[in-house]
């Protein structure tokens, strides 16, 4: 951190303040309240944070208000030289930031590696955004009418970012915006206000980006409501970006829509992962292991539902419980740890309490199923009823569900019965009549031979039905943070019948 820290350090980390970053500055909140910020792993105190409230947004959107005119007129080259830059500045400091992410969030080595691979990347396909082409021209009717189509920045933007891959969710909801010209104010999780927000601010500045355009307000558990509210409700604020949960999500749409904003929503994902009759079964079981716990089930996408086609469901089940089985939990800062600490106490009495709901409404248990400290080891069910939580609600952590289904014409339905839609993966030894099957899958992101937990900058990250609205990647962003403006003009006078 560079956050005037002190030097005190507790498993292996310096314990300091994360503090506001507004126009320019880094501050403390309003009403000079903090909280500490534990490290999910030990229990130790990470940070103590800045607790903002409607104050400290209100000061944010001045700045970026302030800051967007000259922001929104830089030049390409400016802009391109920035995002470089940074892209630059994170990789020098990639060892430091994994050890981040570890000590804010559980993040284990792997994934910590996945996250600051795809920000770099996402630097730098945003450079080329400055060069995008920004509109287009349109055929007229009108006898020397020149009808132009272009594509301008909206102004403030609010970015409301998660905990759990903190650093690609918190990136991309303020890479994509500023790089098109747009100025934001990012309000990170209480549960990664580092990693998930000051940090950005840090890494951006150190690139050259001008006070104002980026700025991050932290707040307590319990109190992000205030800021949220407000950031919505400023008339200032003209697109607002969200990722999180689906109850989250509904509610602050129904808010945004009260104010006309439009909004850009991932929410959460019950993903499907179906295994076929023709399935290379030693392949099915690698990548449903990988798909059901990587980041110890901690993302949006992961499989919560593998669906087997009852030809080899025995056997894929005997298998797949076998390597859920062995892999190893503990210490996220241990390269071989699979399997890390939940998040918080709630996250893990919440499953704790999913699984037994489920065991005593008649599902079997295969393996796990009980807390072993501050983790939940990988845990199998079969047979939940449809009555159970787990079996309709997202379950954040590492439970998977196994379902069999007689035929793909039922592995189909079963993978559409849900009111979610954010992702799913097909495996099959016949990859074009996976690629039919995903047409038929009511998700918004399919991937044929492969799990669902795939992402690159560059694609059009999005659900379906309750999974959200809209597509985050650098490809998508003109179209989500910005507004066409019909521009027309003539080079003669025209002729008006009165």
């Amino acid at each position: 951190m560079n956050q005037e820290t002190g030097g005190q350090e507790i498993g292996g980390q310096e314990i300091g303040a994360v503090r506001h970053h507004v126009g320019g500055v880094w501050t403390d909140g309003a009403a000079g309240r903090t909280f500490e910020k534990r490290n999910p792993w030990t229990g130790d105190v990470f940070a103590r944070v800045a607790a903002g409230d409607a104050d400290d947004a209100r000061a944010a959107i001045d700045a970026a208000e302030a800051a967007f005119p000259a922001w929104s007129e830089a030049s390409p080259g400016q802009r391109q030289r920035i995002m470089l830059r940074a892209a630059e500045v994170l990789g020098r400091r990639r060892d430091e930031v994994r050890g981040l992410l570890a000590a804010e969030t559980g993040c284990g080595v792997h994934f910590a590696g996945i996250q600051l691979d795809f920000c770099v990347t996402m630097l730098r396909q945003a450079a080329g955004l400055a060069y995008a082409p920004s509109g287009q021209i349109l055929p007229s009717d009108l006898d020397g009418t020149r009808a132009l189509a272009m594509r301008r920045p909206v102004g403030v933007v609010a970015a409301i970012a998660p905990w759990n891959a903190s650093l690609i969710l918190a990136g991309r909801a303020v890479v994509a915006p500023i790089a098109v010209g747009n100025t934001v104010v990012l309000k990170p999780s209480e549960e990664a206000p580092l990693t998930g927000g000051a940090l950005w601010a840090e890494l951006l500045a150190e690139a050259g980006l001008p006070a104002g355009v980026l700025n991050v307000v932290t707040h307590a558990p319990g109190e992000a409501g205030s800021v949220a509210e407000t950031l919505i409700a400023d008339h200032r604020v003209r697109r607002i970006s969200f990722t999180g949960s689906t109850v989250t999500g509904r509610r602050l749409a129904e808010q945004a829509g009260r104010h006309l904003k439009r909004m850009v929503l991932q929410l959460g994902g019950h993903n499907p992962l179906l295994v076929l009759a023709d399935a290379d079964l030693g392949y099915a079981v690698d990548a449903a292991t990988y798909g059901a716990f990587v980041h110890t089930g901690q993302t949006c996408m992961c499989a919560r539902r593998i669906i087997v086609d009852s030809s080899i469901a025995a056997e894929f089940t005997e298998r797949f419980v076998a390597r859920a089985a062995a892999l190893p939990v503990g210490d996220p800062r241990d390269p071989g740890t699979v399997i890390g600490p939940v998040i918080n106490e709630w996250a893990l009495s919440l499953l704790e309490r999913r699984v037994r709901e489920a065991v005593e409404l008649g599902a079997r248990l295969l393996t796990g199923g009980v807390p072993v400290g501050r983790c939940f080891p990988p845990t199998v069910l079969a047979g939940v009823p449809a009555e159970a939580e787990l079996a309709f609600d997202e379950t954040f952590g590492p439970v998977v569900l196994l379902e069999e289904a007689d035929g793909t014409r039922d592995a189909l339905r079963r993978a559409n019965n849900s009111g979610f839609g954010l992702t799913a993966g097909i495996i099959t030894g016949d990859p074009y009549r996976g690629l039919d099957l995903a047409r038929h899958l009511q998700a918004g992101i399919v991937h044929v031979n492969d799990q669902p937990v795939n992402d690159e900058p560059q694609m059009p990250f999005g659900g379906v039905k309750d999974s959200g609205a809209g597509r985050f990647g650098m490809g998508f962003a003109a179209e989500e943070f910005t507004e066409v403006q019909w521009v027309t003009a003539r080079q003669e006078r025209r002729t008006f019948p009165f």
